[in-house]
């Protein structure tokens, strides 16, 4: 049984395989709206979510299936204290697959680690959020054709934002991709992301504040929302929530085949200005995260084998993961696990 939590649990043949799919199904969709008849998607949505939510929802529907699940925390039995470890047994045992969002960062490992069928992150605090990622793969596939020998600017919350860590981890493994990292400095990417996939040189990167200054040289950018929710101070999100905000007039000096991403919801980073320029293309993102869902949902359900990513963990009580946001931190009954200092959950560096 196969889980997706992080997108490097993809090959690149298999994003390459998951796009050929997605592609086949937007352009024959009748052939596939029986796949998954008699099969019960779990969608646990322990955080808001809209598109995301109701993107696997249609995409399991549109494949014949069925979906249960709760989309708030606090109508589910975690408003009464329930563990997600307990929470995931229970619905494994109605479900074939199970998709979850959750605030705390690692809750996919946990729920992977219990569950009797497959589970798929979709999105967990600010670390990972790999079918975003496969909804920006195959967005780019579709505007650019390629996957390589991009220069792509990504614009706003860098910290927190889960989109970008995951499309950078993607990416950084492809020839001749250049990151123009454009965030304010309270909101810079973290180290642990940079030591992982931008240190080795793998690929190009430069760190600005300066927005208007970078776009002329990008085939990609990458917007983002300042996250209000995952700010432990209220002054100092309204101090960096307007930092970015893209304009029609800011894309006087783009490509013509500049490529305006944004994982949604937008507040107010991108003015509706935008809308109309053919480079806006993030409400075919959005589209399109519906067909790569579908994809996946199959890609699992059909694939063997089992899950091993806490099998190099060691258990360390003497040790306690430093981020305040991480599952081991709040999780009843679970193990602290470490791959010698990092967190196996977080990813982040215990002390």
């Amino acid at each position: 049984m196969r889980n997706l939590v992080n997108i490097l649990d993809l090959s690149t043949e298999e994003i390459d395989e998951l796009v050929k799919v997605a592609s086949d199904i937007l352009e024959n969709p009748d052939m596939y709206s029986d796949s998954c008849r008699g099969k019960i998607l779990g969608t646990l949505f322990f955080e808001p979510s809209t598109r995301t939510r109701l993107s696997f929802t249609s995409a399991m529907m549109g494949l014949g299936g069925s979906v249960l699940g709760f989309s708030q925390a606090n109508s589910s039995s975690v408003s009464k204290g329930e563990t997600v470890s307990d929470t995931i047994r229970m619905v494994s045992a109605y479900s074939d697959i199970i998709c979850m969002r959750h605030p705390k960062e690692g809750a996919p490992i946990v729920a992977s680690h219990v569950a009797s069928v497959p589970v798929i992150n979709a999105g967990d605090g600010g670390h990972f959020h790999p079918t975003q990622t496969l909804t920006d793969l195959l967005t780019i596939n579709k505007k650019k054709g390629r996957f390589n020998n991009l220069t792509i600017g990504v614009c706003g919350d860098l910290k927190y934002g889960r989109t970008v860590h995951s499309l950078i981890s993607a990416m950084a493994r492809y020839e001749g991709i250049k990151f123009i990292l454009i965030a304010p400095d309270e909101l810079k990417l973290p180290d642990y992301v940079k030591e992982e996939f931008l240190y080795d040189g793998r690929c190009e990167y430069v760190e600005t504040r300066d927005l208007e200054a970078a776009i002329p040289e990008l085939d990609i950018l990458y917007m983002t929302r300042i996250q209000a929710e995952r700010f432990d101070s209220v002054e100092e999100y309204e101090r960096l929530k307007d930092s970015y905000i893209l304009n029609a007039a800011k894309l006087a000096t783009a490509k013509p085949d500049l490529s305006v991403m944004h994982p949604l919801p937008r507040v107010n980073e991108i003015d509706v200005d935008v809308d109309d320029d053919p480079r806006a293309d993030y409400f075919d993102q959005a589209m399109y995260g519906r067909y790569i869902r579908m994809a996946l949902i199959l890609m699992l359900l059909k694939s063997k084998g089992n899950d091993d990513r806490l099998a190099g963990a060691v258990e360390n009580r003497a040790l306690r993961c430093r981020n305040p946001h991480c599952i081991s931190r709040t999780e009843r009954g679970i193990k602290h696990l470490f791959d010698g200092n990092r967190c196996i959950y977080c990813d982040q560096t215990a002390r």
